[in-house]
């Protein structure tokens, strides 16, 4: 099994030492970009497969594919950069020492479990939406344990970051969203 294959299942399996490994390794960066991009690839194909059995016209379709492809990217970068704000300064610990591609390092291989939301296509929809929900809840947890090992945190101080970071990227794309355009 490839390094990065064996660091993907520890990740999901939320092993700490897995996280601090990818924290310290700055090469890492790029496995974890992979692993957010696989996700979009697979939520995007799971979209698609989605639209076209329910006959969407193909402009709606494409752009609901587009949206749910770029999600966990957005999510990623995002998430983290909150993450790091909130965590290097407001919640910051007497141990935390961290810089912003830490961060972004550990979320991106805690977003393992969320390949699995491409599986939201298999029959019946009530088994597809339960293997989604469990994988968003899967990886809302892999997360908690990166921010952990990123941030040199406590669990609850991790929770907490978790929590103010996901809330300031809500009101972000709530708000731009909701913002009149500019013509």
């Amino acid at each position: 099994m490839s390094a990065l294959l064996r660091r993907m299942v520890r990740a999901s399996l939320l092993d700490a030492e897995t996280f601090e490994e990818v924290e310290a390794d700055r090469s890492s960066l790029a496995q974890a970009t992979l692993i957010v991009l696989c996700g979009c690839a697979a939520i995007g194909a799971a979209r698609a497969w989605h639209g076209l059995h329910a006959g969407f016209a193909p402009e709606r379709l494409a752009f609901q594919v587009a949206l749910a492809a770029i999600e966990p990217l957005a999510i990623w970068i995002g998430g983290s950069a909150f993450t790091f704000m909130v965590g290097a300064t407001f919640l910051r610990g007497p141990e935390t020492q961290t810089d912003f591609a830490e961060v972004l390092r550990t979320t991106g291989f805690a977003f393992t479990p969320a390949l699995l939301r491409g599986l939201v296509i298999v029959p019946p929809a009530v088994l597809g939406l339960s293997i989604d929900l469990l994988a968003r809840a899967w990886t809302f947890a892999a997360v908690v344990v990166a921010i952990r090992q990123a941030l040199d945190f406590d669990t609850l101080r991790a929770i907490g970051t978790f929590g103010a970071a996901a809330l300031l990227l809500w009101l972000v794309l709530w708000g731009a969203s909701v913002a009149p355009l500019p013509f």
